[in-house]
């Protein structure tokens, strides 16, 4: 029966060495430190003897570890000893080392940042790689989010797991949450491979979620980028002359050359040959990573002669207060002429209609001026030319229809810039 109290050890100056039954021993040592002032250390030992050899295990100091939790812990190993006929030093270091494993093994957010870290990359651009991240967090990898991932040690994460991140969007937020179930998926792969964790990818959609979730395709409602028929083009372009700045300029320059936001946004001077007219943007700017030549109409040129020439900045287009246009930018404009319904890349759509149904213009040539890729791949393999000679015919049109006439340029005022020189 134990036998020894708190008192009894609180009172213990010298040093001793106490038996409380079943193999729990209290120990005081006496140490002299540098300054000849000595102490008493109080700790707890269990002895016991297995296979005929007698060994001794420390449980901690006294009073850290309780009297009471002393005995508990000499209760433990002592069954172990006696009833199971196991080594308790053995069998504290395998908990140890499973305690340890378990402190290492790694979170779905850690994962998420050691994977970005990897592919970076490979990405387009960092605003790719930041709606990547972005994603993720909002909907997954917040360690805050107590229904999320993030917390989660990637090795516990399971079906139900990610059901319950994606069902609530999966119907109201359809091509999101597809997005997100690729991301977790590609993260889930990854700590595979690193050794994270084992077994199939919970978040595979062939073969799994595919049997649990409707398909995105049955559910998503394809929404197109507002485009403005191309019959009110005329009347639109007018009003758009009559405003001020680059933003303005650069919505009409997108119109008159088919092209995307980004791509006359981050335009450069280098990239322009105003005697060839044309516009060479680098492959890294592209959407099918693939280096464009854009032919430029008379009334695209009209606007870059009359364009200043930022000092200290290359862009065709800079913003007010240096660098280039925002994201933003063009999408402001169309709101103060009160076209909110209206999107930049919606005019691309409008070439595209009154390309293919008021002109004979072959389609690869329409395309091409797109930058499309042809999804034919018999017949990508056979247009290996960009078809400029062509596409310079089908801009010129495309000028004419849209109604700017060069030699009024400078008497009408389109191009209207503050600070313009």
């Amino acid at each position: 029966m134990p036998n020894l109290t708190d008192r009894q050890l609180q009172a213990v100056k010298v040093r001793t060495r106490l038996a409380d039954g079943r193999g729990l021993y209290f120990q005081a040592t006496e140490w002299t430190n540098k300054k000849g002032e000595t102490s008493v250390s109080k700790s707890w030992e269990f002895r016991f003897t297995l296979n005929s050899k007698t060994r001794s295990m420390g449980l901690g100091r006294y009073p850290t570890v309780t009297l009471v939790q002393a005995r508990g812990l000499a209760d433990e190993y002592y069954r172990l000893v006696k009833h199971e006929r196991k080594d308790p030093i053995e069998v504290r270091k395998e908990q140890d080392r499973q305690t340890a494993k378990e402190a290492h093994r790694l979170t779905f957010a850690e994962a998420v940042e050691q994977y970005l870290a990897m592919k970076t990359v490979e990405f387009e651009n960092p605003k790719h790689a930041a709606q990547w991240k972005s994603t993720l967090e909002t909907y997954a990898s917040n360690p805050k989010d107590v229904k999320g991932l993030g917390g989660m040690k990637v090795s516990d994460i399971g079906k139900d797991d990610i059901l319950r991140v994606l069902e609530p969007i999966w119907h109201t937020k359809t091509e999101t949450a597809s997005r997100l179930r690729g991301r977790i998926e590609n993260v889930l792969s990854w700590a595979t491979v690193a050794g994270h964790r084992e077994g199939e990818n919970p978040a595979q959609w062939k073969g799994n979620l595919a049997q649990l979730l409707p398909k995105p395709t049955k559910l998503k409602k394809v929404s197109h980028h507002a485009a403005l028929p191309y019959a009110e083009l005329g009347a639109f372009i007018l009003e758009l002359r009559k405003r001020e700045g680059f933003a303005a300029r650069a919505l009409e320059f997108s119109i008159l050359t088919a092209a995307r936001s980004g791509e006359v946004r981050e335009a450069v001077w280098a990239e322009i040959d105003l005697n060839t007219k044309v516009w060479i943007i680098p492959a890294e700017r592209m959407k099918a990573r693939k280096e464009h030549r854009v032919a430029l109409c008379d009334e695209a040129i009209a606007i870059l002669h009359a364009l200043p020439h930022m000092k200290g900045s290359d862009a065709v287009f800079p913003a007010p207060r240096g660098g280039k246009l925002s994201d933003g930018a063009m999408r402001q404009v169309l709101k103060r002429m009160e076209r909110s319904d209206l999107t930049q890349h919606g005019f691309r759509s409008t070439f595209r209609d009154w390309a293919g149904e008021t002109t004979a213009h072959p389609r690869e040539v329409i395309e091409q001026a797109l930058a499309h890729s042809l999804k034919d791949k018999a017949e990508a393999a056979y247009a290996r030319g960009d078809l400029m000679a062509k596409r310079q015919r089908l801009v010129a049109d495309w000028g004419k229809y849209c109604g700017i006439v060069q030699s009024k340029v400078k008497n009408t005022g389109i191009v209207q810039l503050h600070g313009a020189r």
